[in-house]
């Protein structure tokens, strides 16, 4: 029955280090700016009015 509680834990450790490296092991500088805070540019010409 030990055993069985033991690996259970063992599993769930395991999971939760996934998950943390996953979260904190990203980029250098951090999170992406939102889109609408960098201003949009575009190459196609404006449509004629």
């Amino acid at each position: 029955m030990w055993l069985l509680v033991l690996e259970a834990v063992g599993a769930l450790a395991l999971l939760a280090l996934i998950v943390w490296w996953t979260m904190f092991s990203g980029r250098k500088g951090g999170e992406l700016k939102p889109a609408a805070e960098t201003p949009a540019t575009s190459d196609a010409p404006e449509p004629p009015r």
